[in-house]
């Protein structure tokens, strides 16, 4: 069984996918790259059972409604409501607010947020990945599954924050110590130079892994009232068991 995982970025040159191969004790890296581009992902679709892209997959219901509402000239403002509540309904999807209750972690805002450019791609990708016979289920049923490496991370009980960019490489270097600590069943091999270069790396690879926890149903489904915003807004595969679980 192959799963993969994808960082993705406005641009290729920020986006990192991985692959793994899993056996009943035991988990492989085959695969860690960057850049890649969109071809790229929509082969690595078809190769894997599950993909986790660390990208939002929709936008929030009521920040649709509204941005149409204003195109038409009518902006819909509810009474009575704070005006904070009610932007931050248009900032953070349902899936966002869940991951705030579940880890304490706050996703950035896709309506309010430079990951909004992310996602732009990430709209057209969802589209060439339907053309290719790969069609997505924002709700993450289907093959791809939005993931949140750092909601992963914490979950595990691994370091979470403070190893982005190349000014924290070595805090990068201890976060994929401690992942050799707690998943000795999982090899890098060649490609752990390459994980402790690039964060970008590092986050395909927990992608990956969540895309596997997200095949064992490890991670948290949306409910029968959350389905139908997890079908348009998307839905964060976050974690539900121990990383030493994953393999089996």
């Amino acid at each position: 069984m192959l799963t993969a995982g994808v960082d993705l970025a406005a641009d290729p040159a920020g986006t990192a996918v991985a692959a793994i191969a899993w056996s009943a004790t035991s988990a492989t890296v085959r695969l860690v790259a960057v850049p890649a581009d969109d071809d790229m992902i929509v082969a690595l679709t078809g190769e894997a059972v599950k993909i986790g892209v660390d990208c939002p997959l929709g936008w929030p219901d009521d920040f649709v409604t509204f941005v149409s509402a204003h195109r038409a000239g009518v902006v819909p403002v509810p009474e009575g409501v704070d005006a904070r509540q009610w932007r931050r309904r248009l900032a953070w999807r349902h899936t966002d607010e869940v991951a705030r209750r579940l880890t304490g972690l706050v996703p950035l805002s896709v309506s309010a947020d430079r990951i909004g450019h992310t996602a732009m791609r990430c709209a057209a990708l969802q589209t060439r990945l339907a053309q290719a016979g790969r069609s997505v289920d924002r709700s993450g049923s289907g093959t791809v599954v939005e993931v949140y490496p750092a909601a992963s991370l914490k979950v595990w009980g691994l370091p979470w924050r403070g190893y982005k960019t190349t000014r924290n490489q070595e805090t990068l270097g201890i976060v994929v110590d401690r992942l050799h600590q707690a998943a000795p069943w999982l090899d890098l091999g060649e490609h752990e130079e390459l994980c402790r270069r690039s964060d970008h790396a590092l986050d395909a690879v927990v992608a990956a892994l969540t895309a596997r926890a997200a095949v064992r149903d490890q991670v948290c489904r949306p409910d029968e009232r959350e389905l139908p915003a997890a079908r348009t807004e998307g839905w964060i595969a976050i974690p539900t068991a121990a990383l030493a679980d994953l393999p089996g």
